[in-house]
């Protein structure tokens, strides 16, 4: 099964640094975010990657590359930790430029040449998922278990209203609707969809579809992938997975805070800077 990452995004809520620093290269500490989705392809067996980018996400491409220069350097001084620290991943990590953004639904009809006809995993950078099974092995599982594409989702979420929420079909398994932002009360289901999808190779053929429908009726603006997806679901062919484990909403500025606190806590040297720093912040409070 391969793996693919968009990443095309102009990524404004965090302006004005990602005016010339791509999102996804924004560090949790010393790692960039995209890293810790690559680990989780790669924890989970998949280790070929197509990475959706666009011309301003060249820093991405580099990043991945080997580093001939600082190797050769950290060979003559025998320094291995620093040369494990800069190794690539142990992955195939090809990219292909959106030239225009045009929504997440034409970002993946461009993968279609470098999937063929196998499933695979889509993921959203914005979803980082911290936890003992990677998210992505999680989903790969519960597709051997159904042979259907796989969303996944969060159970009953604060303001589970601003979400995409599931429909259900009375097996409690399969998705018959996707109800984006639903009236608070109003809601399906409490299943929240994040941004991790297992497809099957039969979405190129709706999402074209859906694509050749948005052309037609005049559509300018993007083209998002929901089209193809309740396509599947009115074929009873998706399922979803409640993940195990903590997703981290990394695409708003507050979010991306909360993962470098908890990502900063997994290293004793960190988290004592950070006990110190914030220790008045109680006692003003």
């Amino acid at each position: 099964m391969k793996g693919v990452i968009i990443a095309a995004g102009y990524g404004t809520r965090f302006l004005p640094v990602t005016k010339t620093i791509p999102k996804e290269m924004l560090p949790l500490i010393n790692k960039p975010a995209i890293e810790f989705i690559i680990d989780e392809f790669i924890k989970s067996g998949i280790k070929e990657l197509l990475i959706i980018t666009s011309r301003r996400k060249k820093a991405m491409e580099d990043y991945f590359d080997k580093e001939a220069e600082l190797e050769t350097l950290f060979k003559s001084e025998n320094n291995l930790k620093k040369l494990d620290a800069i190794k690539a991943p142990e992955a195939d990590i090809f990219f292909k430029r959106q030239t225009e953004m045009l929504g997440t639904g034409h970002a993946i009809m461009q993968a279609e040449a470098f999937i063929g006809n196998e499933p695979f995993i889509v993921a959203y950078p914005d979803d980082l998922h911290f936890g003992e099974v990677p998210l992505v092995k999680q989903l790969v599982k519960k597709y051997n278990e159904t042979g259907c594409s796989v969303m996944s989702s969060i159970h009953n979420p604060p303001q589970l209203e601003r979400y995409g929420v599931l429909a259900l079909a009375q097996d409690g398994l399969h998705v018959t609707d996707i109800v984006e932002k639903p009236a608070k009360g109003k809601e399906p289901s409490k299943e929240a969809s994040i941004g991790r999808y297992l497809f099957t190779p039969d979405i190129f053929k709706y999402l074209k579809e859906g694509w050749e429908k948005h052309i037609e009726a005049g559509n300018k603006g993007e083209y998002f992938h929901i089209y193809a997806l309740k396509k599947l679901m009115d074929k009873k062919k998706v399922v979803f997975q409640t993940i195990e484990g903590e997703r981290l909403d990394i695409g708003i500025p507050s979010g991306f805070l909360q993962a470098i606190i908890k990502y900063a806590k997994k290293d004793s040297e960190l988290l004592a800077v950070l006990k110190e720093e914030t220790k008045d912040l109680w006692s003003r409070a």
